[in-house]
Parts: C-alpha cells; structure tokens; sequence
C-alpha cells in the first residue's frame, strides 16, 4: 500500500525523520518497498492566473498569454497546452528557477518574448500520464510557491503487507504501528453519528450470512456528483496512486485508504425494490464497470436488487447500477465479507481491485458502521444531500470471535531465548489494543477485532518480539548436549557400491525359504519352522542368504537371461540350543561369461577367480586382516571351495556350486555363490596417516623351490614373523610347476622391500636378513632357494 506521509502525520507525529519512520516499520515485519518525494525537482514555481490568450502570430498551436505571479507587471508567457484559457490558475515557473533539468530563462519563441513558463502536472513530477496544463483551484493564492500550496514537502511511502497483516491496509492501521513502535498517542479522526434528515430506506436481505454476517446501508439524496473534491483529498489519494475521478467515487476511496474499509455507491433511482445479498445464479450475467461482461458461477457471492446482480460483492460494482454525471440519490454500502468465502473469487474472474485485497485479506468485522458515518459527513460536507437512517442487517452467529488467548511468561523465554519483565510484556499487550487479565507471570489476552491474525500462543509471542525490537534480541547460537553415537568407518552402503560397479544387481528375497531347497543348500543348519506358514514353500526362515538368490537365479534362466550377478544384504537365523541368532550378512550369486558379448573379447565363461576377486574388493574396502583357506561344504563344488578366514575366524564362504545341485536346480552351469559375515566385514578400523620415508628402498627377489602343499599364506606368516622394521613388503610375483622342477615341487618367486625411516640402509645390513629367512624358510617349510 503506498500513502503520503504527511496524512501518516496529521495521525501520529513522532520526532523521527522520513528514515527513521521507513526503519521502525521495516524492523517491525512491515516490508518497505519503496519511498520518494511526492513531487519532482523544480524550483521558483508559483500560483500564476492568466489574465488573457491571444493567438501566436507566427504559429497555429502556440498562444501568447498574459499571467499574473502577484507581481508589480504581469509576464507574457508563450503556451502550447490546449488547455490554457482566461482565467485559468495554473503553477507557473519563474525565470530563474528550474524544472527537473530545464532551466526557465527570457527567450523568444516564433518571435514572440516569453518570460516563464505554464506547467502540466507531468512536468512537476505529479503525474505520469496527464496532457496539458496543470489547473487549480479558483480560490488558489495569486503568487504563492506550489510547494507550499500542495504541500509537496512530502514522501510517498510504499510498503509491502504480508497476507497476515491486513489491519495494517489503512492510513489508521499504520498510525497503531508507528504509534505503538514510538511510543506516541495517535489522534485518530472523529466520526459523529449523523443525524437522519429524511425517512428514505431501503429493504436489505442477506441470504448468505455465512459469506456476508454484516451488511450496512444508508440512502443519500439530493447530492450533487459535479462538485469539485477538495485539493486536500485530490492529493492524499493521488499520493496513494489513486486517481480522482468524482466527489462520490473519491470519497468511497478515501475512507477505504484511511480506515480501510472497501465502499461502494449505487445510483439509488437504478435499484429495483431493494438489496439482496445472495450467491449468483448459474450463467447469471454481470457487467462490471470497467465495461467487462463476465458469467457468474453459483459460488459467487453478488449484491443484486430484486431484479438482478448488481455488484461483484467484495470486488467490484456494476456498471448499471453505478453513479454517474446524472445522479441524484444514491444508496451507500459498506459490508463485512468473510476472507473464506471471498478467497480467489477476483482472481476466478481474472480481477484484482483494492476491495478484493483487503477483503481476501480480512477486514474488522466491527468497522462497517463507523465507515459510513465517516463517508457520510465527507459527502454531505462536500456534495450536500440529506442522509437517511443507517440500514444494519447482522448474523451474529456467524460473525467472527475473538479468541481467548493463555500467554506462559516460559512460553516467551523458550521461544525467544530471552526472559521479559513482567511489566514489560503487560506495557507491550496494552499497546497492541489487547484486553488482558493477568494471572501472576502469565496473562489471558483478548485481541481487538482487527487483529484478526491473532489465534493462538505463538502469534502474541510473534508480536512482542516485534515490538521490543528484533535488533534488540542477543543473537545466540543454539545449543544441545549430544551425545554423537559410533558410526562405523565402513557402511553397507559402500559394499553395495562396490558390487554394484563390479557389475552385480541387488535382490531381496523373503526370508522364509522352501525347506526342500533349504536343506539341500544347508543341510546341517537346523531350519526353524514357522507355526503358521503363508504358503508351503516358504515354510521355514532361511539360514543363508543363498537359497533366495539360487531361486532369483533360476527364475532369470528360465526367462533367457544367460549372464547374471545378483548380490543381497539380509539377516539369516541360525538355531542354537538356546537362543536364536540373527546374523547380517552379505551374499552373492554369479553365473554366465566374464564379460558381457562384444565384437573384440572371445567368450570366457567366469570362474572361481573373478567371483574370488568380488569378494577380495569388498575384503579390501573393509581393510581387515583376511586370507582363504581350502574347505568344503555340502552346497558347493569339492576343490573349488575356499573358507575366508579374519586372522583364525572364519567370515564366509566362496566356491562353485555342486554339480548334483546344479542339476537338481535345472541351472546353466557354471554357477559360484559367496557369503560374508557383515559384523565382521563393518568392523573396519579408522585409517591412521603414516608418513612416507624420505629414503630410498631397495629390493630384493627370492625363487624358492617349496612343496607343492605350501600356500602362499604360509611363506608369507613365516616372512612376517621373522622380518625386522625395515622389511615394508612382500609381494608374490611368479608361480611355476613344469620342466625343470622336482615332480611335487614348485617355484614361488616374490619381491622383498626394504626401507628405513631414519637412515639409508647397507648391503650388509639387507644380506643379514636375507640370510636368516632363507635359514628360516628351510627350518620350517623345507625350502630352498632355486638356482
């Protein structure tokens, strides 16, 4: 809403400048969008009359006028407006002064001498869209300066309301604010009952008090719509971006822009038998006065006669029912309509007028009379007329309540981190117009009827923060006693990952299993049976994670699907004398060719390999301690299966399933299955830095002839158990059984790093622990190196 502040000021005056206003009502939740001065820069421009026109004699559009500044001798000044006529006053700029960037000085125009200038509102800065001469009142004072004529000493300022704040949609509403944000009393207007001069009625009948529980009316005649509206009046709507149109138009605007109650006026002599307040017929008609015709629908609240809808209620009025050049007596509304009933009903139209803004937004329920007893004395005051009776027609059941509101003294210092003295919160709910009864450190508060925004707790809380000042609560950081729980270094959501880049798809199977299947994959785990099974094969609950993945299998070949990798993450329920064990797992099932078909790698069907690496991916992501170990079991192939084992615990299982189950399963071979045990896995230490030695390594290889039934593990436990600081590594580069080696014997070559992190290191020193493993490994494993 945009208003003059000077009108803020004749309401309430505190001793603050322009900007310190603009501040106060930015801090208190009142956006200002903008302020500027209400006129344009000029300078040296007075209140001339023209005395006389006389044609140019050198041009058909100028006119050589005689105008009086209060001046000894009047100026000759040469005109172009259309407008310019004898005995028009009009603002007029002297020589010397200046009009936004024009300078006014002597010249000649076509010839003839011109001594100033005659100004249009535009030029002034006043309006933006106005031709031709600026015309004032007939009473103006000869010579006096515009500026303090108009009293264009002024600031337009526009600020931004928040849907919850329509109370503030008024010049009234923002003298309460600056007010209660000052600390200043606020003179507000005084408004006498109007005595009625005549009997004249007008029968009213609301048929929606839900839409409409207030309706108020008063008959006016014999007014007279030609008179002038006052300069007063012109201006504090024009500063308001109101446009003056006519004496009764204007002042239904006015009191709109200072009490905030929507108006309107319908030509009396145009109303059929009297007003009804109704929703619309279906495929009812309306023309609106801005000339649209729209098609009401039944939700659509109107004011109609007993003939047809007169008025878009809340909205706009009609154009037959509106009063024109030719009216006489008029019938004045002002009504309550509920912000429910009348949300969206000017945008359903495509319509957006000042009434609907505020209607859609609320309006003091108990505003309506005041409003029409204000209008009232404006327009007999200004257009003459005698006034009737106040027509008021009330649903009280339907009126808005104001609610009764509990305010905890707690309540504020838990929400706002900030303890209020008790006369403190009392001053503050006095100022807001609140009826409060207090209660020790809490009150029972009771908001005025326009505070309508005002419902529970939290909103006075809201308001009091408002006016002590947000800029005057400590900023303080939250704070909260936490106790941060362990988090693993390691997540499933990682090893998932993993798999799912190496190419494998999550299944989730049920964790109640055929028990067939079930004791064929896991025969010497004892099954639990469940009492009330939902169907025969899911009748006990899975003790690995493999028997759902091998029916997840065998559903995919069935359907041509010849390359597959399935993983899933579950609990599988082992049965012990007891208890009942959960254990989280993660398991796997692969089957078809290493890589999916292309034109330049040959098929290569996978084997126990590529499925041991999977595992060593997710072993390695885990960063714990591992190494495999041969084994068997009933499920899988004899010679393709390994145990994983963290240091002496074993973890899982990899190996090729069994051909007998194989065929049992109708499954196309080869088909490997793995399993770890999650707790196991997830236990991964947090990686701790090691820094990286300055000095060079050196490195030295062993080939040793062993048996062919050492593994690789047990040369490497030996080499660890005997090496000193500086051995760093171990790896096995070479493997090889053939020509050249004892039948029972291979070759196992491997590369030794050594490197001190203090010091270079000596041949020497490198021989001695050479020598001493290789004494070693002949003690323990019978090896000897190759030559």
């Amino acid at each position: 809403m945009k208003f003059s502040e000077s009108w803020l000021r004749e309401w309430v005056n505190p001793a603050i400048d322009t900007q310190e206003v603009v501040k106060q009502f930015t801090m208190a939740g009142l956006e200002v969008d903008s302020f500027e001065p209400v006129a344009g820069e000029f300078t040296k421009v007075v209140i001339g009359e023209v005395l006389s026109v006389q044609p140019h004699p050198n041009a058909d559009k100028l006119r050589v006028c005689s105008v009086n500044v209060g001046q000894d001798e009047p100026l000759n000044i040469v005109c172009g407006a259309p407008n310019v006529c004898e005995g028009m006053k009009v603002p007029t700029a002297m020589v010397g002064g200046k009009v936004g960037t024009m300078k006014i000085k002597k010249s000649k125009l076509r010839g003839e001498p011109s001594h100033g200038m005659l100004c249009s509102a535009k030029e002034l800065g006043l309006e933006d869209n106005i031709d031709g001469l600026m015309p004032l009142a007939s009473d103006a004072p000869v010579g006096q300066d515009i500026h303090d004529y108009l009293n264009l000493n002024d600031t337009s300022i526009d600020i931004d309301i928040t849907p919850n704040r329509g109370d503030c949609l008024s010049i009234a509403g923002f003298a309460r604010e600056l007010g209660l944000l000052t600390r200043q009393d606020v003179s507000t207007v005084e408004i006498p009952q109007i005595p009625a001069e005549i009997s004249d009625t007008l029968p009213v009948e609301i048929l929606s008090p839900e839409a409409n529980p207030r309706y108020v009316g008063r008959v006016i005649k014999n007014v007279n719509v030609k008179a002038q509206t006052p300069l007063w009046m012109q201006e504090k709507l024009r500063r308001s971006d109101i446009r003056s149109i006519s004496p009764v138009v204007d002042i239904t605007n006015y009191v709109l822009l200072e009490l905030g109650q929507p108006m309107h006026a319908f030509d009396l002599n145009k109303l059929s038998g009297g007003i009804k307040v109704r929703m619309a017929q279906a495929g009812e008609k309306l023309t609106l006065l801005d000339e649209q015709e729209i098609e009401l629908d039944e939700n659509t609240l109107v004011i109609a006669d007993h003939k047809q809808a007169l008025a878009l209620a809340g909205v706009m009025g009609g154009l037959d029912s509106s009063v024109t050049d030719n009216t006489v007596d008029i019938f004045l509304e002002s009504a309550f309509f509920t912000p429910k009933n009348l949300a969206g009903c000017a945008r359903h139209y495509g319509l957006h007028t000042d009434s609907s803004f505020r209607f859609e937004r609320g309006v003091d329920f108990q505003l309506q009379r005041k409003a029409i007893e204000r209008a009232t004395a404006l327009l007999l005051d200004i257009t003459g007329g005698q006034a009737g009776e106040v027509i008021e027609v009330v649903s009280e059941a339907d009126l808005p309540s104001t609610p009764s509101i509990e305010l905890r003294s707690s309540r504020i210092k838990k929400i706002l981190g900030l303890g209020f003295p008790t006369a403190e919160v009392t001053d503050i709910l006095q100022r807001l117009g609140m009826n409060i009864t207090q209660n020790g450190d809490n009150w029972t508060v009771q908001p005025p009827s326009f505070r309508f925004d005002m419902a529970i707790e939290v909103d006075l809380i809201e308001d009091i923060a408002r006016i002590h000042g947000y800029d005057n609560i400590p900023s303080r950081p939250p704070q909260a006693s936490l106790n941060l729980s362990k988090q693993p270094e390691l997540s499933i959501r990682q090893l998932q990952a993993a798999l799912t880049q190496n190419g494998y798809q999550e299944a989730i199977t049920y964790s109640f299993v055929d028990p067939e299947l079930q004791q064929k994959v896991n025969p010497k785990a004892g099954a639990i049976a469940l009492a009330n099974p939902i169907a025969s094969d899911m009748a006990v609950m899975r003790t690995n994670l493999w028997t759902g993945l091998l029916q997840a299998l065998q559903y995919n070949q069935k359907r041509q699907q010849s390359r597959i990798r399935l993983f899933e993450t579950g609990l599988r329920f082992i049965k012990t004398d007891d208890d009942l064990l959960q254990q989280p797992c993660i398991s796997g099932v692969a089957c078809g060719s290493r890589y999916p078909e292309q034109w330049d790698v040959k098929h290569q069907a996978i084997d126990f390999y590529d499925v041991k690496a999977d595992v060593e991916a997710l072993l390695k992501l885990a960063a714990i301690p591992y190494h495999f170990k041969p084994t068997e079991h009933e499920a899988l192939h004899p010679g393709q299966t390994a145990a994983i084992f963290q240091n002496e615990k074993q973890i899982g299982l990899v190996g090729a399933l069994h051909p007998q189950l194989m065929t049992e399963l109708d499954l196309i071979a080869p088909v490997f299955l793995f399993e770890l045990q999650l707790d196991d896995v997830l236990a991964k230490q947090v990686t701790k830095f090691a820094a990286i030695s300055k000095y060079p390594s050196v490195r030295r290889d062993l080939s040793l002839l062993i048996s062919q039934q050492v593994t690789w593990k047990e040369l490497l436990d030996c080499v660890w158990e005997n090496a000193p600081e500086i051995l760093i590594d171990a790896q096995l580069f070479d493997v090889y059984e053939g020509k050249g080696i004892e039948l029972g014997k291979k070759s196992l070559a491997m590369g030794l790093i050594f490197q001190a992190f203090s010091r270079n290191l000596t041949e020497s020193e490198v021989d001695e622990v050479i020598s001493k493993l290789l004494v070693t490994f002949e003690d323990r494993l019978n090896a000897e190196l190759r030559k």
